[in-house]
């Protein structure tokens, strides 16, 4: 989304996540399966001007079913949303991360992601996209590059509080697209309600396809 610290102003969002059910299989040895792992990151943010946010994603945690709770990277990311006049209804930014993450998570320990951002608003309608681009910077393990796409359409129904639908869909690796029905698809029916200068989004979903997690 769009959504960016003023100038001269910091933010602070938590991602927390946890899976009920899905693939326990490690996708390589050593691997941490998400299943039954709660998962929690602070995300914080400083805006470097009108049009520019500078991000950290610090640090990756887990909490397992165990109680062992493990440290397991960071990320930094840089958004720039062109600018536009209150008018016009739709927007357009990119978003670059850059993180470093230990083998339980990736095989290859630096990766990047360069996000393409659009969306519209229209009256209380809002529908934006992303389109991701993740490649392997730097480890040892063969890993192409690959592309995948993140929507959402949600309904404003007052100040506070609006209701959407979003989806994530894995396009495959850049170098041979296709084949859809392999590729991992998620679908979230989401809230997202403001309390004063505090907001809570919350989604509830389902992984089908490829998805390793239901």
């Amino acid at each position: 989304m769009n959504e960016m610290s003023r100038k001269g102003g910091y933010g602070l969002d938590v991602h927390t996540s946890y899976v009920l059910s899905g693939d326990r299989t490690p996708g390589f040895p050593g691997e941490q399966r998400s299943v039954r792992r709660l998962r929690v990151t602070p995300e914080w943010a400083y805006g470097l001007s009108d049009n520019i946010e500078l991000g950290a994603y610090l640090p990756l945690t887990t909490l397992d079913h165990n109680g062992r709770f493990n440290v397991s990277g960071e990320k930094m990311r840089i958004k720039f949303i062109a600018p536009h006049p209150a008018e016009q209804a739709w927007f357009w930014g990119l978003n670059f991360e850059l993180g470093r993450v230990q083998h339980r998570l990736d095989p290859n320990p630096w990766n990047a992601e360069l996000k393409g951002i659009w969306g519209v608003k229209a009256g209380s309608w809002t529908v934006a996209s992303n389109l991701n681009y993740d490649f392997k910077v730097h480890g040892p393990a063969p890993s192409p590059s690959t592309l995948d796409v993140s929507t959402k359409l949600s309904y404003q129904l007052n100040d506070r509080l609006s209701l959407g639908v979003e989806s994530y869909n894995d396009l495959g690796e850049t170098r041979r697209l296709g084949h859809l029905g392999r590729q991992s698809q998620a679908v979230y029916a989401v809230i997202d309600r403001s309390f004063g200068a505090w907001d809570l989004d919350l989604g509830v979903g389902h992984g089908y396809a490829g998805a390793q997690d239901a």
